[in-house]
């Protein structure tokens, strides 16, 4: 279990307006300094680093305990902010942007090669997401980053709901814990490869199989 000192120092609470406006303050300065950040998203808990800083990105696996050969998911701001990222932006992938972003929907495009296999993992491919969720959507925002987003827990552990539980896991790893209550209970967000030639649906999540199907049925 962490510490008081660590309780006390970097767990932050999320309340009011005046208290949220500071905690994303302090939440994009630890993304702007390679720091890593525990956040809330719409469906779990994420950990937070630049994605376009490598020595960040590297501190992830680092803390999960797990190996670096796994891709991870990056949040954007904007549909504008893809090409950062994206080698090629298809026109399906145009359409579902338009139709579902802001929202739990992470589109897998192929990745430029500027991006670094800490996020590709090799697989020249890259997951990108613009999340509906507030916090986020302000984190980003404020810090000028897109900040990645994978699962705060360790390897092969359950995703813990609360804060508290993260924190037992991560411990010190983690440089800021933003805590927005239970999270949890929610479907994952629904993932399309749009890297080909053809859309594929990967995983099937919050967003259905037939709200999608005008978007990746060929023809």
């Amino acid at each position: 279990m962490p510490s008081s000192r660590l309780l006390a120092d970097r767990i932050l609470p999320l309340g009011d307006d005046t208290s949220r406006d500071a905690a994303v303050e302090r939440a994009a300065h630890v993304i702007q300094s390679g720091g890593l950040l525990v956040y809330p998203t719409e469906t779990v808990y994420g950990i937070g680093a630049d994605a376009r800083n490598p020595d960040a990105v590297r501190r992830i696996p680092n803390v999960k305990g797990r190996d670096e050969r796994r891709p991870i998911l990056v949040l954007v701001g904007s549909n504008e902010s893809v090409p950062e990222f994206a080698a090629h932006v298809p026109d399906v992938a145009t359409a579902l942007m338009r139709a579902f972003w802001p929202g739990p929907l992470t589109l897998v495009f192929r990745a430029r090669r500027d991006v670094t296999e800490l996020l590709t993992a090799g697989t020249g491919t890259v997951g990108l997401r613009c999340s509906p969720n507030a916090f986020c959507r302000e984190l980003i925002q404020r810090s000028g980053r897109a900040v990645t987003s994978t699962s705060a827990n360790r390897t092969g552990e359950p995703t813990p709901g609360t804060i508290e539980e993260i924190a037992g896991q991560l411990g010190e790893g983690i440089d800021l814990y933003v805590d927005a209550g239970p999270l949890g209970g929610h479907p994952p967000s629904t993932v399309v490869d749009v890297s080909g030639p053809v859309p594929v649906l990967i995983r099937e999540g919050a967003i259905g199989r037939t709200a999608l199907l005008p978007f990746i049925q060929p023809g």
